[in-house]
């Protein structure tokens, strides 16, 4: 029979797997949010944890919702009887396409102690407000899955390959960050390959490999570019531009363009910091390690506050124009020399 367990806006993935692990099943569970990767994630242990691949065959029911799909169709099914086994699992996909996803409070009211619903509403959230979601806190687990902030993205990444027994480069891990981004479902795929690809006795991730197995290069990336710009090397800087101006395709400044702005955004919250020393400023941008301040120390050096400040501006002047907002009848490849230029000068 299913048991009530512990919920609440703050309940973590990691909660809910050990949570059915010690046998503390909800009857239901709510997994919403913007971030799919830990919706998935979740949906995946509790289909695999609470019924033997015996008991799938006639025991695990999955429902894809459409506009057509009726929360009513939904709720006969979860309260059908399960056969053979002491529960079901009824896996409900795609819940933010239901029209009339408020009538499943029907069922919340008096789930089935026999099934485990699971219900994965994506892109977005259900109002907390409203009477469904504080009534499947009341029996179940509501989880919000929220987007990673780009500061949390090398902690996903050591953590991942941490569960793997796998090291990686801090090099390596940056070209990850800038390349993949806030795609956790790409960024596990792709981590997922470079363990493969791991030459036999080794278990450190580096530089190389991504290079030679993802695409990505080692000199001419997002990571060293930001590099170079952070550590005022002009030539450097200049040198990857052009390469990224050569291959636009594989380099858009739609994509530069951002990865500078949030590197500059955050150091000019870093001048704001209440106090200056390394903790405060870490605490202050909420980051997780050393390394990561590095960058920042090494940028005061070169950027003040005020040429932060008239930096970000142009960022998003060049933003604006790359566009086609006053840009005149300058390239994209224009822009961002003159960009380039501004920002080292």
């Amino acid at each position: 029979m299913a048991k009530k367990t512990v919920s609440g806006p703050s309940v973590t993935h990691r909660d809910i797997i050990n949570q059915v692990r010690q046998e503390q099943i909800a009857p239901i569970y709510l997994l919403m949010g913007e971030e799919s990767y830990y919706i998935d994630r979740v949906a995946e242990f509790l289909t695999e944890h609470l019924l033997t691949p015996a008991e799938k065959e006639f025991n695990l029911m999955t429902i894809y919702c459409t506009r057509e799909t009726k929360s009513a169709d939904i709720i006969n099914t979860a309260r059908r009887y399960p056969m053979m086994a002491r529960r079901q699992v009824v896996l409900v996909k795609e819940a933010q396409n239901l029209s009339r996803f408020d009538d499943l409070s029907a069922y919340a009211q008096k789930p089935s102690p026999t099934t485990v619903l699971v219900v994965c509403y994506k892109n977005g959230a259900v109002d907390r407000h409203k009477k469904i979601v504080g009534l499947i806190e009341d029996v179940g687990v509501v989880f919000e899955s929220k987007r990673l902030k780009e500061g949390m993205l090398p902690s996903f990444i050591d953590d991942y390959l941490r569960r793997k027994q796998v090291g990686i480069e801090d090099r390596a891990r940056m070209m990850l960050v800038e390349n993949i981004g806030s795609d956790l479902n790409r960024m596990a795929s792709e981590l997922e390959k470079l363990i493969i690809t791991l030459p036999q006795g080794t278990n450190r991730i580096t530089p190389e490999l991504i290079e030679k197995n993802i695409g990505i290069s080692k000199e001419y990336n997002l990571w060293e570019f930001r590099t170079a710009v952070v550590e005022h090397d002009i030539l450097k800087a200049n040198k990857i531009l052009k390469f990224f101006n050569d291959n636009p395709k594989a380099n858009p400044p739609q994509m530069i363009i951002p990865t500078l702005f949030n590197f500059f955004a955050a150091l000019m919250q870093a001048y704001y910091a209440p106090v200056k020393t390394e903790q405060g400023i870490m605490d202050y941008l909420d980051l997780r390690s050393t390394w990561q301040l590095r960058d920042f120390r090494t940028a005061m050096r070169f950027y003040t506050a005020l040429k932060t400040m008239q930096i970000i501006g142009a960022l998003r002047k060049a933003d604006t124009q790359l566009k086609g907002i006053e840009k005149g009848n300058a390239t994209d490849a224009d822009v961002m020399r003159e960009l380039l230029y501004f920002i080292l000068h």
